[in-house]
């Protein structure tokens, strides 16, 4: 399985193909969201259908899916510094992008600034991980089993962070609103009339993307293992392809989306 980005060639019969195949089904999920994103909210066809509860689920679903099937992939790159880097300047490509063409759906810090932020965040969390796991090696996989357990709890912990609280069991803590400022926006904390139309800062969504570092951590050691080299032909591909399918599609969906509505006359309710 390659990262995506990377290019660097791995047999067919040790590469992990299906990990490949679950991030095209949930790129292929993507591209139908923001095809339909751009016909109500941007075309004005049903400026509402973004807060209808179904619409926010699926896009949680792939959006989670994204960040774990990162945090897996971590451990198959041969230099996750370049990685990250590069996707925070691809990241940085679609803010520029968008503030030119479309200021009012721009994107400030979203989904490849995250996974680029997080990829450099593993680096030295890796080597402490490492170094601990050699430490107590006859309770590995209770380590990366915790670690995992541990990982969910603080996105559940974090995971209302930008509206101004911690939900610990079950109860919302309020949260300083001095952290709410400009330069903490990164991590999670906006500032009072912050928007964006793609918005994954640190907090929460680093622990999720943790959560898949140590799930393949757990996976390793399974007969699991196995599983994940079978082979989905399309998804598997497209998966793959995921950086660049990632770049160009909105342009083209939005291309797509005038030509039907703006040119055509077709509607969608």
């Amino acid at each position: 399985m390659k990262k995506i980005g990377e290019n660097h060639s791995i047999k067919s019969d040790s590469w992990y193909h299906l990990i490949d195949a679950i991030r095209g089904f949930a790129l292929l999920n993507m591209l139908l969201f923001h095809f339909f994103y751009d016909v109500f909210i941007i075309f004005g066809q049903d400026t509402g259908w973004y807060r209808y509860p179904a619409v926010r689920i699926w896009q949680q679903f792939i959006c989670i899916t994204f960040l774990v099937v990162s945090g897996i992939s971590w451990h198959f790159s041969r230099n996750n510094l370049k990685r990250g880097i590069r996707l925070n300047l691809y990241g940085l490509l679609i803010t520029v992008v968008t503030l030119l063409f479309m200021p009012s759906q721009t994107v400030w810090f979203g989904i490849l600034n995250c996974i680029g932020c997080a990829t450099l965040l593993m680096i030295p969390l890796h080597k402490v991980f490492t170094s601990l796991a050699r430490r107590l090696s006859p309770y590995k996989a209770a380590l990366d089993v915790g670690g995992l357990v541990l990982a969910l709890l603080l996105f559940g912990l974090t995971r209302n962070v930008t509206d101004g609280y911690l939900i610990l069991a079950w109860h919302p803590i309020d949260l300083p609103h001095q952290l709410y400022t400009r330069p903490m926006t990164i991590l999670g904390f906006p500032y009072i009339g912050f928007t964006s139309s793609d918005y994954f800062p640190i907090l929460p969504w680093f622990f999720l993307f943790l959560a898949g570092y140590f799930s393949w951590e757990v996976l390793s050691s399974t007969p699991l293992l196995k599983v994940f080299r079978i082979k989905v032909p399309l998804l598997s591909y497209i998966g793959n392809k995921s950086i660049w399918i990632y770049l160009l599609h909105q342009p083209l969906l939005y291309v797509i989306a005038y030509l039907l509505i703006q040119l055509g006359g077709i509607t969608f309710h």
